[in-house]
């Protein structure tokens, strides 16, 4: 049975599900876009100003438009979206990915009656018998679906993750729609090929969007970390799970940036236990939860557990890819420039000629980027500059157009999580040292 949760502050909206009424959204967005241009540049001309074409096109009014149809459409519209601007930003315009930034936090979910449909697809017509008091406002929305609370057919407190209609029909064409505005707009450099990005963005989010891949990887991660006390897993319930929805025991937990008034000790605990899985990951498992969104992880304040949530972002990484990266490691704890710019090229990194400008630049940002792992001590997050300096270097990387290069897939996506686990840190004003943490795997 179906408990409808009125909201006065609703922010439901339909999702379009079809190619056609997806690609009439890009169509819109698109059409915004160009009167938002014509407006800004009739209003420079009249300052008596010559606006530039990047001038007219990266306008805070233009920004929301593009923000709120991605968001609207969710997906792999909006999926692309926040690939491009946490993943690529040293690559793109500061702008661009500003207004890609602002799909990460949205929080918009679908109205009543689509999400009625989806649960009539997955489960058929009969469908709120099977439930009760199940819950129509979700716990969290994201770009590929929705959780909703409710009571499993024996009684237990379970969430099922409901996923949009027309989502995973939608990925092919959702993604070539985005690459080619992004190309038109002019906003990406010339030269720089995104499509390997680009391809593999759709490989992986048609691995999200089968939630029987996604309970594979839950039961793996729960199988992997059964013994480790510090961690606590939702566990699947396969006979309820279907392709677009899967569904779960609920695991009771708080946001994980809410412990930042919890002692100093027990973050860095915290903190401590989440590197110290991403390295297992990495290093060990080779699979890799590359979704590091603050919602996927949270804290029960009664246990000291912390929650892991979400594993449809899994990504297995080859043998070649992680042993190059324990060279990274090993040359950048030994200060060695040489030996870290082999093992970057062996990568896939575009490092340049050596002796060169472009090349010194790039062993700055990985000395950044890996500069918790050489130092031994504890790191402390809360006064690191490294955001700051990593930033500065990015805009001197940009002058370097023609060395650019979308950088090597599997870096995207690990980086990913570094960063997230970085800007988690940094959050929760940590200390931990990730030199001892790692030492266990270049040893």
């Amino acid at each position: 049975m179906a408990r409808k949760n009125k909201d006065k502050n609703d922010d439901s909206k339909a999702i379009p599900t079809s190619r056609a009424g997806r690609f009439a959204r890009m169509a819109r967005m698109a059409g915004g876009v160009a009167g938002g241009m014509l407006a800004e540049g009739s209003r420079q001309l009249r300052a008596g100003k010559m606006p530039s074409a990047k001038e007219m096109l990266l306008t805070p009014g233009n920004a929301r438009r593009v923000a709120e149809q991605l968001a609207t459409m969710r997906g792999a519209a909006m999926k692309v979206g926040q690939i491009l601007s946490m993943d690529t930003g040293e690559f793109l315009p500061r702008e661009l990915a500003d207004i890609l930034a602002r799909l990460r936090d949205d929080a918009r979910y679908m109205p009543v009656e689509q999400l009625q449909g989806a649960m009539r697809e997955a489960y058929g017509p009969d469908w709120e018998d099977l439930f009760y008091d199940f819950d129509t406002k979700p716990l969290a929305a994201a770009s590929i679906g929705q959780v909703h609370r409710t009571i499993s057919p024996d009684g237990r407190d379970i969430v099922l993750k409901v996923q949009y209609p027309g989502v995973a029909d939608s990925i092919d064409s959702d993604v070539d729609n985005i690459a080619g505005l992004l190309r038109l707009s002019g906003l990406l450099p010339e030269g720089l090929d995104i499509q390997p990005l680009l391809d593999d963005a759709k490989r992986q989010l048609k691995d999200e969007a089968d939630y029987l891949k996604e309970a594979r990887f839950l039961q793996s991660f729960g199988e992997l970390l059964g013994d480790d006390e510090r961690f606590l897993l939702p566990e699947v319930l396969p006979e309820l799970t279907r392709r677009n929805v899967l569904a779960m025991t609920y695991v009771a937990g708080s946001p994980i940036d809410s412990i930042i008034d919890l002692p100093q000790a027990e973050r860095d605990r915290v903190m401590t236990a989440l590197i110290e899985l991403m390295l297992l990951e990495l290093f060990e498992l080779r699979m890799v939860q590359t979704d590091p969104n603050f919602a996927n992880y949270q804290y029960n304040r009664k246990t000291g557990d912390i929650v892991l949530l979400d594993f449809g972002a899994t990504r297995r990484f080859k043998a070649g890819f992680v042993n190059n990266y324990k060279k990274l490691a090993r040359a950048a704890i030994a200060g060695d420039k040489v030996k870290v710019a082999a093992a970057a090229e062996r990568l896939g990194f575009s490092m340049g000629e050596a002796d060169t400008e472009y090349r010194e630049l790039v062993l700055q940002v990985l000395k950044l980027v890996l500069e918790p792992l050489r130092i031994d001590e504890d790191y402390d997050f809360a006064r690191s500059s490294m955001a700051r300096d990593l930033s500065a270097l990015a805009e001197d990387v940009r002058g370097y157009r023609n060395f650019w290069r979308a950088p090597p897939i599997d870096a995207v996506y690990f980086h990913r999580k570094v960063a997230g686990m970085y800007l988690l840190a940094t959050r929760l004003k940590t200390r931990v040292n990730v030199h001892q943490l790692v030492q266990r795997w270049l040893t």
